[in-house]
């Protein structure tokens, strides 16, 4: 029975080890999340953006008939850390108008989305930018890379379109079923009890 040694045998070795990999980074994000906003809630709806993320990647190589390799995986990793800041962007200036001004969390999310959609397509574009080159690079060694800029790429400009729908919707969903939980608890939920002391 022929066995894998070398590259192939440690490839194939991360292959199997892939899903732990992915489940471990993202109950680290939800952790570090949960802890900055003190709320098991909002972290729900900032992770809510990478599947998103995921699904653009992997249709980008699907589609210009790319390979899943090691690098495409660090560029899902990669992706996790820059496409989450679209919706932290939009969540932590809606929570600070709701704590801060009163507002609605309709209204607050609202302008949330158009005050910061323009950090947000900027910082996004500046993303696209910076992995064009791996992307486009004909130098030598240069097809180990381009998987990279392709699942960076792909799964920005993917979630950067649903990101902007999809985030205020899971956050009105998710806040009413806080508020429904802590009704059933027989807990305030009135804006002045979540500003932190």
């Amino acid at each position: 029975m022929a066995k894998m040694a070398g590259t192939a045998n440690a490839f194939a070795a991360t292959q199997k080890s892939q899903p732990f990999m992915i489940l471990g980074a993202l109950v680290a994000v939800y952790l570090v999340l949960g802890v900055l906003y003190e709320s098991y809630i909002h972290p729900l709806t900032i992770l809510s953006t990478l599947p998103s993320a995921g699904v653009g990647a992997l249709l980008s190589i699907y589609v210009l008939g790319g390979e899943f390799s090691l690098i495409s995986l660090l560029g899902l990793f990669l992706l996790i850390g820059v496409v989450k800041k679209n919706a932290i962007l939009m969540i932590d200036l809606a929570l600070q108008l709701e704590r801060q001004q009163g507002m609605a969390p309709l209204e607050s999310i609202r302008n949330a989305c158009l005050q910061r959609l323009r950090p947000i397509l900027m910082t996004t574009l500046a993303a696209i930018l910076g992995a064009l080159p791996l992307l486009l690079s004909r130098a030598e060694g240069a097809e180990m890379r381009q998987p990279l800029g392709l699942t960076i790429i792909g799964g920005l400009i993917f979630s950067q379109v649903l990101t902007l729908y999809t985030t205020p919707v899971v956050y009105l969903y998710l806040d009413k079923l806080r508020h429904r939980f802590n009704k059933w608890r027989g807990v305030r939920t009135d804006a002045a009890l979540e500003t932190p002391l």
